[in-house]
């Protein structure tokens, strides 16, 4: 809870990869909130305030999840909103002609979108959710100490730039704004 405070003021896209993290933990956790205190938040060393706040705040996230029909997979709509506000983004800068690193930067990692999207089981996708998709499943496999493809360590390694662009876009788009329009 508290790295998901400080996360979505500082990296939207380090926030969403967490966020998506935590419902997988509650998934792990058979969504028993007593489990979850007992055997995760007390491991943490924090006050016994912060973690009745932590223990809330897990509780309110499972609610959301039984409520939206996550238990088995998928994602809440908080984060679902979040990926379609950073694909909303994305198509604005790629339609200025005032962004042309994040155009360059778009294209060069296009085909890795392109065989991820042929591969994934989710080809609803956009390209955004397909990247960040990619992601996590990459920090799935390091958790688990798989082995990873020099192939894909590249094309990891070109999608991570390429959302951290995006992520930089879109906190100076919070920050302070940003004009698409032609001056």
């Amino acid at each position: 809870m508290f790295i998901a405070h400080k996360l979505r003021k500082s990296n939207i896209a380090e926030y969403l990869l967490y966020m998506w993290q935590v419902e997988d933990l509650i998934r792990a956790y058979g969504f028993s909130l007593s489990k979850i205190k007992k055997e995760y938040i007390a491991k943490f060393d924090l006050t016994d305030e912060q973690k009745e706040e932590m223990t809330d705040w897990y509780g309110d996230i499972i609610r959301m999840m039984n409520g939206e029909g996550c238990r088995e997979s998928g994602h809440l709509q908080i984060n679902k909103n979040l990926v379609a506000d950073l694909n909303d983004l994305h198509l604005q800068l790629l339609q200025s002609t005032k962004f042309p690193f994040y155009n360059s930067e778009y294209y060069r990692v296009l085909p890795f979108i392109v065989e991820l999207r042929h591969k994934g089981s989710n080809k609803d996708a956009n390209e955004i959710e397909t990247c960040f998709n990619a992601l996590y499943g990459i920090m799935m496999l390091r958790l688990q100490k798989k082995e990873i493809s020099p192939d894909t360590q590249h094309a990891i390694k070109e999608i991570t730039t390429f959302v951290g662009m995006l992520n930089d876009y879109y906190m100076k788009d919070k920050t302070e704004g940003i004009n698409f329009d032609e001056d």
